[in-house]
C-alpha cells in the first residue's frame, strides 16, 4: 500500500524506465525459488527492532504502460525484523509475508490506471485481506522532447484498521527520471494524505522516495533504493519518529514484457522496520 508508511504500507522499487529499459527490467523468477529465497532469509538474517507495514515496496518510473496493453505484476515481501507485538488495534509485522496484486492498463500514450489487492499471511492469523486503492497516471508525452521523463500518479483507496490506523488514504506522486548511459535516477517526491484516522489532521505528508541504478551488463542492473515518511508539511516529525529505509536491489531484463526486481531492505530509525526482503514479479500482455 502505499500512503500512510506508519502503520500500513509502503512502496517502492523502480526499474529504469526512460527508454526501451523502462520497466522492462524483468522479473520473471519462480515463484517457488523466490519463497525458497525469503524462507533462507528468514532463518538467516539477525532480529532487532519494529516498524510498520509494508506491502507494494517500489520506487516508479516516468514511462506508463502501452494503450491497450495490461501489466500482471505480483509484488512479495517478508517482514524478517519488525514489531513483533500488537500496537492497539494493529497486528505485528514481523514474520508477515505480504502479496500484492497490481493490475495496470494503458489507456493511451500518456494515460493509465492501476488497481491494487493487498494482502497478508501470517502464523494464527491466516490469509488476510489486507485493503485495495485504485491508481490513475498521466505522462509527459516522449513527443514532447523533455530532458527528462515526468509523470504523476493518485492513488486513493482503503485499508483494514488492523494494518493502518489511516484506513482511506490519497497520496500524489510526482516521478521524475533520467537513464544516462549505463545509470537510470529516479525520485518520487511523493506527499499523502489521510481522510479518515488520527492523521487526517495533519494534512499532507512528505513520503520521498529514490532510485539509483547502474547496468552491469544489458541483463543485470545493481541499485540502491531509498524509502521515508517524513511527518507533516506543516511541521516534520522528529527524527526518531521519522521512517527512513534503504534497499540494494538487483534487476533482471529477460525482455520487454517481463520484470523482475529482488532486494533486501534495513530500516534506520525506531518508526520502521529493519529487515525486509521483497521480489516484484511482472508481465505485459
Amino acid at each position: 500500500m502505499r500512503a500512510r508508511r506508519y502503520q500500513g504500507e509502503r512502496r517502492g522499487s523502480a526499474r529504469p524506465t526512460g527508454d526501451h529499459r523502462v520497466r522492462s527490467r524483468a522479473r520473471v523468477a519462480s515463484f517457488g525459488l523466490f519463497a525458497a529465497v525469503l524462507t533462507w532469509c528468514s532463518a538467516a538474517a539477525p532480529r532487532t527492532l519494529r516498524g510498520q507495514d509494508n506491502y507494494e515496496i517500489q520506487v516508479y518510473g516516468s514511462e506508463t504502460v502501452a494503450p491497450r496493453v495490461t501489466m500482471f505484476e505480483l509484488h512479495s515481501n517478508l517482514t524478517v525484523d519488525g514489531r513483533k507485538m500488537p500496537d492497539g488495534d494493529l497486528w505485528p509485522t514481523e514474520d508477515a509475508l505480504h502479496e500484492t496484486v497490481e493490475i495496470t492498463h494503458g489507456f493511451t500514450p500518456w494515460f493509465e490506471t492501476g488497481f491494487y489487492i493487498f494482502t497478508s499471511a501470517r502464523s494464527g492469523q491466516g490469509w488476510q485481506w489486507v485493503g485495495d486503492h485504485v491508481r490513475p497516471r498521466v505522462r509527459v508525452p516522449a513527443s514532447w522532447g523533455w530532458p527528462v521523463g515526468v509523470s504523476i500518479s493518485t492513488e486513493i483507496g482503503y485499508q483494514r484498521p488492523e494494518v493502518s490506523a489511516d484506513t482511506w488514504t490519497w497520496e500524489i506522486r510526482p516521478i521524475v527520471d533520467k537513464q544516462l548511459g549505463r545509470w537510470y535516477l529516479a525520485v518520487n517526491p511523493a506527499l499523502e494524505r489521510s481522510f479518515h484516522g488520527p492523521s487526517a489532521s495533519r494534512g499532507f505528508e512528505f513520503a520521498p522516495a529514490a532510485t539509483v541504478g547502474y547496468d552491469v551488463t544489458p541483463f543485470v542492473n545493481v541499485a540502491g533504493e531509498y524509502y521515508g515518511s517524513w511527518g507533516s508539511l506543516r511541521a516534520l516529525d522528529p527524527i526518531e519518529s521519522q521512517q527512513h529505509q534503504a534497499f540494494g536491489v538487483v534487476n533482471l531484463n529477460f525482455g520487454p514484457q517481463w520484470e523482475f526486481n529482488f532486494g533486501v531492505g534495513e530500516g534506520f530509525t525506531r518508526a520502521t522496520d529493519h529487515l525486509i526482503v521483497k521480489a516484484i514479479l511482472g508481465i505485459r500482455r
